[in-house]
């Protein structure tokens, strides 16, 4: 049985339209949707027959797996439903593991192999039926639980409800912080429900992995994914990291510190191996001066005077270990300011260019401010051109027309080349000068029309001649 899938357990499992946001809907049938699942690296290796692995791991509700002897050599895969010994009756559950990685999960959880129950078979129609039907109850008999126990003035909270495959035992997980007395609480348990009750204190941690949630880091918790094993966390673990101690912040969602503290700690006790003791303190000529704050990654060590401990001053654990081993010999230092050197400013280059906020504009500004200089350039360039190519027109225009008017002024010369008298200019006619330079102050107007010649204005302009 799955739940609808054609591979169930597979890598390539798909839930189909079964699938929503909270989840495969039969999460208890699905081979790929539950908690503190394992990758079989060995699924793909077929060991002999007389060596294969009799047992098998099988998950029951949340987080609770337990591993069972095959006797009668059924088939088996990841997701099969199965009908497994219990006292009393007997309970299902899916396979969650099985080849030669079952014994090394065995021998890492130190399971012996005597206290293995056994699979009776792979579960029919029947099991299933009743299983789900008692499925379905337990959100119920949590409230009704729930209520009983506050009635009963104990302080104690029911975590979590579980039906045992048959309906004929319920396990109530909960939390307290003292002891509980459970005579007069089993009763009213036990003739509300009409059957076996069974009761498991667990810690708020064990709570939260059966609960779930996203944690401050935005993924699931580590307890209900993959993390199995709880370690004592303590507040030393976050001095060594050189951490604040906010409760509110080292502590994750059940009330204890994060275990995520751990994850590092061996890597900053390594480094802090090759430390002096954050308590030493150095004899100056100025005084004692003792250490305030340690860094761990630039390996520095600031020291403040005793007197005085506003001003404080950076040091490398090298030297920091010279100045400990001269005041063993009973020499004392420099003063503080004297030992600090100048910092060098050290340029960084960020390869990656991920703190520029720019670094994907910066490229196309450039080639967009170099092609409209380009293209600026190019229009004044074709502006004078053209400019000067209406000039050479006009000038070669000039030089043609000069020798004709040059000759009808110089026939009237010739025909009265006998008669040397002095003629009489008008004045409205124009000698040849006067008409070659007025062309050119004709070329020149066209000129003026660039718009990167500067104009200037005359501040004296010429008077007017009434004789003229």
């Amino acid at each position: 049985m799955s739940c609808g899938c054609k591979t169930s357990g597979d890598s390539a499992h798909s839930c189909g339209p079964k699938k929503t946001a909270n989840g495969c809907e039969n999460v208890n049938t699905c081979g790929n949707s539950y908690k503190l699942s394992v990758f079989d690296w060995l699924s793909n290796i077929n060991n002999p027959a007389p060596n294969r692995c009799d047992f098998v791991e099988v998950r029951f509700k949340n987080d609770r797996k337990s591993f069972y002897k095959n006797v009668n050599n059924i088939p088996l895969h990841i997701g099969s439903v199965i009908t497994v010994e219990s006292s009393p009756g007997h309970d299902v559950g899916v396979v969650s593991l099985t080849g030669e990685l079952v014994k090394i999960q065995m021998k890492k959880k130190k399971f012996s192999e005597e206290s293995a129950l056994k699979i009776y078979r792979q579960a029919n129609q029947k099991d299933l039926e009743v299983w789900q039907e008692a499925r379905k109850k337990e959100d119920g008999v949590k409230l009704e639980a729930r209520k009983i126990a506050q009635r009963l003035g104990l302080e104690m909270k029911v975590t979590d409800v579980e039906y045992q495959g048959d309906s004929s035992k319920i396990t109530f997980y909960y939390t307290a912080d003292n002891r509980i007395d459970f005579r007069q609480l089993i009763k009213d348990y036990a003739s509300a429900f009409r059957t076996k009750i069974d009761m498991k204190q667990i810690g708020f941690r064990q709570e939260a992995a059966k609960v779930g949630g996203i944690g401050s880091c935005g993924r699931e918790l580590c307890c209900s994914t993959w993390l199995t094993d709880f370690r004592s966390v303590n507040t030393n673990v976050a001095r060594y990291q050189q951490l604040s101690i906010n409760p509110q912040k080292l502590a994750g969602q059940c009330g204890k510190l994060k275990c995520c503290l751990n994850y590092e700690l061996d890597s900053y006790l390594d480094a802090l191996s090759n430390f002096p003791s954050s308590s030493t303190t150095l004899e100056t000529e100025k005084g004692k001066a003792f250490c305030i704050k340690i860094d761990v990654f630039k390996k520095k060590m600031w020291f403040a005077y005793v007197d005085s401990s506003i001003a404080w001053y950076d040091f490398d654990i090298d030297l920091v270990k010279k100045l400990i081993s001269k005041n063993k010999r009973g020499e004392k230092t420099l003063p503080l300011e004297d030992l600090k050197q100048p910092e060098t400013s050290t340029h960084t280059i960020d390869l990656i260019q991920e703190n520029n906020v720019d670094r994907f504009e910066k490229k196309n500004r450039g080639n967009n401010r170099n092609r409209n200089n380009q293209s600026n350039q190019n229009k004044q360039n074709n502006q004078q051109s053209q400019g000067q190519g209406q000039g050479q027109k006009r000038n070669r225009q000039e030089r043609q027309e000069r020798p004709e008017r040059s000759e009808k002024t110089e026939n009237p010369n010739a025909q009265s080349a006998n008669q040397p008298r002095p003629q009489k200019q008008h004045p409205q006619q124009k000698t040849p000068v006067e008409k070659a330079v007025n062309n050119s102050d004709a070329d020149k107007k066209p000129q003026s029309n660039n718009p990167n010649k500067k104009k200037f204005k005359k501040k004296y302009p010429p008077k007017k001649d009434n004789n003229a």
